[in-house]
């Protein structure tokens, strides 16, 4: 039996050193949750160890946009455009509940880099390379049409806007249900457990690592056929451990995005628009919230902590000011930020970090190490397919094994077993059904299931069996189903794991946190049985991250 409770943790550990695995991750991020996820489907027995909380890093800090890769077509990355395109549409048949359609403008201007005449082209270029469904093609419309659909837009010198779609996502929560697969499938992952040191046999071959759960200060030794570096930004740290940080390395960026009420940015409709620098901006409604982004500058800080500069806020809110004129906000009216990395492949060619490229790229070492490097969340899916298809050709040619082709391409992830996207709607409304019958508020249902999918029948169970228990702890009962739900299900170990990973209320809904906080330390605190310190560490560290979303540093 799998298990990912982390009431089960020490559990997992054993199970990760008692036998040689086939496969170690390292990183549990999209990228290592995918790879892991291709493996286990593959027959190969899988392990995946995580230095911080699962998706911690890029891949709950991105802009949240499973994208087609419209912005490469203006690279004339061509291949990348019809590769990302239709992976995009993959991953939102696979998990219709963590990736919803969203349709964007592209408004133009009067001497702005798009026009009419070339946006409609490109866009139509792009329908065809990303193979994009009937009625998801892009349309053109007047100024007119524009304005009716988005008031706030800047009207002087408009020429038109491009209507297109995007894929809408909650990168963390896809990142966990990956992995939730991957554990269904037989992988054994844990969080907080850093990998300090490389093995190798007879031969220099990496064949496991030490690593430090950060709970318990216990070290452990894991051993494995291959060894798997997917740390994303700390893949050069994993390198340089090994000895082989040489060739090509990456150059990190930092990208920041803004939060805010609706009632102070009410903004109707997802743009996607030229910031005065010729930088180009998302600003999306996201419930009743609107979010601005991003920035794209090279960083060279702690890569555990990236946050927001005074520089990062005044520079989204100046392109804030320049295509909604109407709206008069500052610094007070930011209801959160986030700030993420995004590790790209050094270009020396490049003149700028928005020009780099985002491709990904394999490279393996003498000893055997193999990085996984560069990337976007769109293409996780096929990258791990290289990387597993990389290592079953090694393990074919050293020891005669075979493993099959990837099984991943029409496999729906945890929580999309709803008969994709046409069976979720059906599905959706059904479980909203069941939910108010159960005595739920008909809003609170929708909410679990668009977050849980095909998993609300268990988180449903949960609301039903946790009502006493609710009552007499004096928590939200919604709070405490999602809780333990986040506990028994998704190895959530810290108070910022349930609020940044498993909900993203951190980013989108801060007010919720202040006002449950201290419940949840307090119940986490008694059910996974921490010492005074860690109940002291753990929400100190929620108070620096709250205070990070909100205050900027010089």
């Amino acid at each position: 039996m799998t298990l990912f409770s982390s009431r089960k943790r020490n559990d997992i550990l054993e199970k990760l050193k008692g036998e040689t695995l086939d496969v170690l991750v390292i990183g549990g991020g999209i990228t290592g949750a995918g790879i892991s996820l291709d493996a286990a489907t593959r027959g190969l027995k899988t392990g995946l160890v995580e230095m911080q909380d699962f998706a911690a890093g890029t891949s709950s800090r991105s802009t949240k946009l499973v994208h087609g890769g419209l912005r490469y077509l203006k690279q004339f990355e061509v291949k990348m455009v019809a590769e990302v395109g239709k992976e995009r549409a993959i991953v939102y048949e696979n998990g219709p509940h963590v990736t919803t359609p969203e349709w964007m403008l592209l408004p133009f201007y009067k001497g702005s880099t798009l026009g009419p005449f070339t946006s409609n082209i490109g866009l139509r270029v792009y329908d065809f390379l990303a193979g994009v469904k009937k009625d998801e093609r892009r349309l053109m419309f007047k100024p007119e049409e524009v304005m009716q659909r988005e008031p706030l837009l800047r009207k002087d010198n408009l020429r038109g806007a491009g209507f297109y779609v995007e894929y809408k996502t909650d990168d963390a929560r896809l990142t966990i249900e990956v992995l939730k697969k991957a554990v269904e499938h037989g992988v054994h992952a844990v969080n907080y457990a850093r990998a300090n040191e490389l093995l190798y046999d007879e031969s220099n071959k990496v064949c496991g690592v030490i690593i430090e759960d950060a709970i318990s200060g216990e070290k452990h030794e894991i051993r494995a056929k291959k060894i798997i570096n997917a740390c994303g930004p700390w893949v050069d740290q994993v390198r340089e451990m090994d000895g082989s940080n040489y060739g090509k390395t990456l150059h990190l960026t930092k990208g920041v995005h803004l939060v805010f009420k609706q009632d102070v940015f009410p903004l109707q409709q997802a743009i996607y628009f030229d910031a005065p620098d010729g930088r180009m901006i998302f600003a999306i409604p996201r419930d009743d919230k609107t979010y601005v982004g991003t920035t794209d500058t090279t960083y060279d800080g702690d890569i555990a902590n990236p946050v927001m500069t005074e520089k990062d806020r005044d520079y989204l809110l100046n392109a804030i000011h320049y295509m909604f004129p109407t709206l008069e906000l500052t610094a007070e009216h930011i209801d959160s930020s986030w700030a993420g990395l995004r590790p790209l492949i050094a270009e020396e060619s490049a003149a700028s970090p928005s020009e780099i490229s985002r491709k990904d790229e394999i490279f393996i070492s003498d000893t055997g190490l193999l990085s996984m490097a560069g990337g976007k969340l769109t293409g996780y899916r096929k990258m791990a397919e290289q990387a597993v298809d990389t290592i079953a050709d090694q393990l074919k040619a050293e020891k005669g094994i075979l493993y099959s082709k990837s099984e991943t391409k029409q496999l729906p992830i945890s929580g999309g077993a709803v008969g994709g996207s046409q069976g979720f709607k059906k599905y959706k409304d059904q479980k909203i059904k069941e939910g108010i019958r159960l005595g739920m508020d008909s809003e609170k249902a929708a909410q679990i299931v668009q977050r849980y999918g095909s998993n609300t029948a268990i988180v449903f169970g949960i609301f039903q069996a946790i009502k006493d228990e609710a009552n007499k702890e004096m928590i939200d009962p919604y709070v405490l189903t999602e809780l333990n739900y986040a506990i028994d299900y998704e190895l959530a170990y810290k108070p910022a794991d349930f609020f940044i990973r498993r909900t993203g209320a951190l980013f989108f809904d801060i007010d919720w946190v202040k006002k449950h906080q201290q419940q949840v330390i307090d119940y986490m605190a008694k059910t996974l049985k921490w010492t005074n310190k860690q109940k002291e560490d753990y929400s100190a560290e929620l108070t620096q991250l709250m205070h990070e979303a909100v205050t900027p540093i010089k």
